[in-house]
């Protein structure tokens, strides 16, 4: 047996009857031979942690735009936090903790720069509209690599799509209960990360926390983390889910970060700048095609396509460059 046949029995031995296990796995669009050291989810898992899009996620806004300290999070820490968070889950459920790796790492691959003020402005203004599940999906299929994609199995980009899901019907979620995990990870991450941050920057002051959040939750992010995850792991089975008191005051700290600092103008008040940045960029690189051509191929697609592409793909200071480069005059030399 080779060493990854012999993980793969281990694997059927010790992980729970409702993990996905890589030898069943639904494949690549191209086949490849498999490797005799990793699993498929393994391998998968490698290809992302090397590919150009996850080492971009450090220079990417994850809710204040271009801190000063160095201590805020940025789209590749919160990428981290999501992973290990998930990684606690999937041991103590006993899933596939290789799936549910690749799929926390490869998650907000497509994410654009300055954090959601970038999507909502490329939303607007490119005719496909712009959801980054949806461009992570198209990062890992079709731009990573010099356009061949990555060729990851179904299961990974199946978590990838749903991981950030709005439709609470099954057909919304991930295929597997690994992709369900990322989706409450991804959640209990940046509710937590980002409200450190917000109490760091003065944004928020700690006696504004409701009291129902500090009761049924905790008064640290360390007790807040840590009692969503025990909720998670001792009322799934079948499902992800948690216990409807625990996920009440879930609901209640989403609600309330959404009202005191996703939408704060002490928090958000660039954001309108950001935005004009990316639709700027956007309207130039459609309407230059032989620029975007030459400093990104977009394989003979759509314009609009590719411009999106390109700009979803920079990070905040590419984009600000980039933005100075075509739109800033540059002082006169004599």
């Amino acid at each position: 047996m080779t060493i990854r046949e012999r993980t793969q029995e281990n694997q059927k031995q010790t992980l729970s009857q409702y993990a996905s296990l890589s030898q069943h796995s639904k494949g690549r669009e191209i086949p490849l031979e498999e490797c005799p050291i990793r699993t498929a989810y393994a391998r998968d898992r490698d290809r992302i942690i090397h590919c150009n899009a996850f080492r971009r996620l450090m220079h990417k806004t994850q809710v204040f735009l271009s801190p000063e300290g160095d201590h805020y999070r940025t789209r590749l820490t919160h990428t981290l936090e999501v992973n290990q968070i998930a990684r606690t889950m999937a041991v103590a459920l006993r899933l596939n903790e290789e799936l549910v790796e690749a799929i926390a790492l490869g998650h907000d691959l497509g994410h654009t720069p300055f954090g959601h003020a970038g999507e909502r402005a490329l939303n607007q203004v490119c005719r496909f509209g712009f959801s980054h599940p949806q461009q992570s999906v198209r990062v890992v299929e079709q731009l990573e690599r010099d356009g061949k994609g990555l060729n990851l199995t179904w299961e990974v980009r199946n978590g990838i799509a749903c991981h950030s899901y709005s439709n609470p019907a099954p057909e919304g979620r991930a295929a597997t209960l690994e992709g369900q995990l990322v989706y409450f990870a991804d959640k209990i991450a940046y509710l937590n990360h980002d409200l450190e941050d917000a109490l760091r920057a003065n944004v928020l002051r700690e006696e504004q926390i409701p009291w129902t959040i500090k009761y049924q939750l905790g008064r640290t992010k360390s007790q807040r983390i840590t009692a969503m995850v025990n909720a998670v792991i001792e009322n799934s089975t079948d499902s992800i889910r948690m216990d409807a008191q625990t996920n009440e005051a879930f609901l209640q700290f989403n609600h309330f970060m959404y009202e005191e600092v996703y939408t704060n103008p002490a928090a958000k008040g660039e954001e309108g700048k950001a935005q004009e940045v990316v639709a700027s960029l956007y309207q130039y690189f459609v309407e230059h095609p032989a620029r975007l051509q030459k400093e990104y191929p977009s394989g003979g697609e759509d314009v609009e396509r590719a411009a999106c592409d390109y700009i979803s793909g920079m990070s905040d200071r590419f984009a600000v460059a980039t933005y100075e480069r075509l739109f800033v005059p540059k002082p006169w030399i004599g």
